[in-house]
């Protein structure tokens, strides 16, 4: 569930990087920064040497995937095996590959190998309830550099690797909306070290490059400081985390046995999100299924301890599976059950063709477990109870909405929903809403009639003109829209068209 952006550009961004998990994406990323790290090195931008380089990948990738199965097995939980080789990629490019030039480096060899073990063993070891509390690789860097066996270099802060570096960053970024979190960090370290370089003599030019190609500000936030299980929840509490994160990385500092790294600045700030979010992993007993239409099906899980949540936030399923279609292990899924509900329950999309990860859902039995591994979203209701709200609801997006009306918004304050379906046999829970209070309007788009409890928005393409009409008032109203990434775009300037001011979007891409 993301915001999007109106462009043609975006839709067809969105629909390309929607066949991806985040977990995939970051992985291929790495993957070709790598080859292209050896590209350099025989072009002689780079002087590593190829077959250091390749024995210093397979060293970091071999023991990082080798000791989390190792450790898995151990715990009796299933491996992320995504998660292990990201892991493996990101110690690749934090330490120097070791040179052989001079002998067999016993020492750094050592300590690249310690730093993959440690990673590993944070997981498992650095968790509370199942679920780690610090970024792996950072976690396993700093604990080496204490030994003295071998420092981190974060040697892809490298102008030769900006080239492909940059576009990498801001793909990965765009993908899980945490473009505005990268620019505060951004903003906040360069301003300082580009402040620092001004005051001990440097150009303006220099002082700005220097930040940005020769430290590890844009590999540390595309690929470090936005990974999703050591963030908070909320978007407010992960501005302000960069900020802090960014202040750290650029300070200088010396406390007698630690100094200022970008590792140690992201521990404290992973310590940080863990203070403010949901600790731990979520246990989750299945309990059973429904069908909401012919395409939608509700899920229902028995959590092992309350879960902590606000209405229209979303879960992040771990749903381990054979046959995987490419799309990872991990899936996230609005919440439609009320907070102080003791079952949880999501709605999703089970129209053919189904990927792998929904077939284990519809595989599940009743007594299966599974793994909630993190909570969070801003697609949240205003805290002020008076405030008007239009909801909009493109086919399985109404999901996030239903946890809305369940908690009482619907009769606090005035609520229109704009439910958006094929026909009236899609409306999903169609019961839920006529006992919410809110007035729903529906259009569907065979021209059929809503139930009786609904007002009928015609068979008209809901544009400005109609949205204006429909809701007279929806200047004064905060607008949510949610659906699959094209309808949430075409709606959102639907409303930004009749004079919506405020606007909120929440998109579920492929999965």
């Amino acid at each position: 569930m993301t915001a999007v952006i109106s462009t043609p550009i975006g839709s067809r961004l969105d629909s390309a990087l929607g066949r991806f998990t985040m977990y995939r994406l970051v992985l291929w990323v790495l993957a070709v920064l790598a080859v292209y790290s050896m590209l350099l090195n025989v072009l002689g931008w780079l002087t590593f040497g190829l077959p250091e380089m390749l024995a210093h990948l397979a060293l970091c990738l071999g023991l990082t995937y080798g000791s989390n199965r190792l450790l898995a097995a151990l715990f009796h939980v299933h491996p992320h095996s995504e998660s292990s080789l990201i892991t493996g990629l990101l110690l690749y490019f934090l330490f120097w590959p070791t040179q052989f030039s001079a002998g067999l480096q016993l020492t750094d060899l050592a300590g690249v190998a310690l730093a993959c073990v440690l990673a590993s063993a944070s997981k498992y070891a650095l968790a509370w309830r199942g679920r780690h509390i610090f970024n792996p690789a950072a976690a396993g860097v700093f604990i080496t550099g204490l030994t003295g066996l071998n420092i981190a270099t974060w040697w892809a802060a490298t102008p030769a690797m900006l080239w492909l570096l940059l576009p990498g960053v801001l793909l990965v970024l765009y993908r899980v909306r945490k473009l505005l979190m990268a620019a505060v960090f951004t903003v906040v370290a360069v301003s300082i070290v580009v402040a620092e370089l001004l005051r001990a003599g440097s150009a303006i030019g220099e002082a700005l490059w220097q930040p940005l190609a020769q430290r590890p500000v844009l590999f540390f936030v595309g690929f470090m400081l936005i990974e999703p299980l050591t963030l908070p929840p909320r978007r407010w509490q992960q501005l302000a985390l960069a900020a802090v994160v960014g202040l750290l990385f650029a300070i200088p500092y010396n406390l007698g046995f630690v100094a200022n790294s970008p590792e140690l600045a992201l521990l404290v700030g992973n310590a940080l999100a863990f203070a403010a979010g949901q600790r731990g992993r979520v246990h989750l007993h299945f309990q059973g299924s429904r069908p909401l239409t012919p395409t939608t099906t509700e899920f229902r899980f028995q959590p092992e301890r309350p879960v902590r949540y606000s209405p229209g936030q979303y879960m992040e399923l771990h749903l381990p599976h054979e046959k995987s279609d490419g799309k990872g292990l991990r899936r996230v899924f609005s919440l439609t059950s009320p907070p102080e509900s003791r079952v949880l329950t999501i709605g999703v999309g089970t129209a053919e063709p189904l990927s792998s990860a929904k077939r284990t859902l519809l595989a599940l039995e009743p007594g299966d477990e599974l793994t909630g591994t993190a909570v969070g979203g801003d697609f949240v209701l205003p805290r002020k109870s008076g405030a008007p709200v239009l909801l909009i609801a493109a086919g399985i997006g109404i999901t996030p909405y239903l946890a809305q009306l369940a908690a009482g918004s619907a009769t606090d304050r005035d609520v229109i929903l704009l439910y958006l379906a094929r026909n009236a046999a899609e409306l999903a829970y169609a019961q839920e809403l006529e006992g919410s209070g809110a007035r729903v309007v529906a259009r569907l788009a065979d021209g059929s009639p809503p139930p009786a409890f609904m007002q009928d928005a015609g068979r008209a393409r809901i544009d400005s003109a109609i949205l204006k009409e429909l809701v007279p008032d929806i200047a004064g109203r905060d607008v949510f829209v949610s659906g699959s990434p094209g309808s949430v775009r075409s709606l959102r300037a639907a409303a930004r068209g009749a004079g919506a001011r405020r606007i909120h979007s929440d998109s579920f891409t492929g999965y």
